[in-house]
């Protein structure tokens, strides 16, 4: 079985619609803007996500939030295939009429939402009239609602959080910086970088330098999919150089850039295949 991967962009929504089939291939660590609802169509899902490993299996549906970091893989022979629905946060905020509140868990079993989430996927990914897309995704944001409640608990605020708060802040600020550990360790108020490190590490499950990287390949995305070429997109983001982005990029997404601009903008990039 060889890995495949299909994107399609839905104008209207800016939803993202993404089918895949993996055997060989494992995600990088990174993140997303968008919300994400998927559903597991065959094999084990395995993945990191909120600090533990977790495996979806056939039928069960996947809720990631807008910066939740996470890598997959397959969990069993034979690989695994899904699809999902990246949802943009303005759109999902005004398909609910206010913010959304975060997912109570990560892995559901809710067949429903399941069905709702594979039929928005095809009806997005086939000619058809606009009122029945909008109306595949309006059963998704339905049958979304009671998945909806988390509340991220409260503690006092502790130096080590604002010592990571503004390491984030600062790599966020300028992602295209040569900054070494020293120098952010210092600008966020950290006695070293071994105390930025465990405390960026508690706050944010990773590491300053792996933080930035996936920062850095959000930025990209953004910019391929609104037709940059991967060349000029590498050297904004603060990649070496256009091999380097589509190192990166492919691990993390499963699509070379110049791929994931085509599909998004259905301009072929013939001068830069990576």
């Amino acid at each position: 079985m060889s890995d495949r991967v299909s994107l399609v962009r839905d104008g209207p929504s800016g939803v993202e619609v993404i089918e895949a089939r993996f055997a060989a291939h494992a995600y990088d660590l990174h993140r997303h803007e968008d919300w994400l609802v998927g559903v597991t169509e065959d094999g084990v899902q395995d993945f990191l996500c909120r600090g533990r490993r977790q495996r979806s299996t056939l039928g069960r549906v996947i809720l990631m939030e807008p910066e939740e970091a996470h890598d997959g893989q397959a969990g069993a022979a034979g690989g695994f295939a899904y699809r999902m629905l990246y949802l943009p946060q303005p759109w999902l905020r005004a398909a609910l009429g206010k913010a959304p509140a975060g997912f109570a868990a990560t892995l559901q079993d809710d067949p429903l939402l399941g069905r709702a989430i594979r039929a928005a996927c095809i009806a997005l990914s086939r000619p058809g009239e606009r009122l029945l897309r909008d109306a595949a995704l309006d059963v998704v944001v339905q049958r979304l609602r009671p998945h909806l409640g988390r509340t991220a608990p409260e503690r006092p605020a502790r130096r080590d959080d604002r010592v990571a708060r503004r390491a984030r802040e600062r790599l966020r600020d300028d992602i295209a910086a040569a900054l070494g550990a020293d120098a952010l360790a210092r600008e966020a108020g950290a006695a070293d970088r071994f105390q930025l490190a465990r405390a960026f590490r508690a706050a944010y499950g990773t590491s300053p330098h792996a933080y930035l990287i996936q920062t850095r390949l959000l930025r990209a995305r953004r910019l391929l999919a609104a037709g940059m070429r991967p060349a000029p997109v590498a050297a904004e983001c603060g990649f070496a150089d256009q091999s380097h982005l589509g190192r990166r990029f492919r691990r993390a997404y499963g699509l070379t850039p110049a791929t994931y601009r085509a599909l998004c903008t259905d301009v072929p990039d013939a001068h830069h295949p990576g």
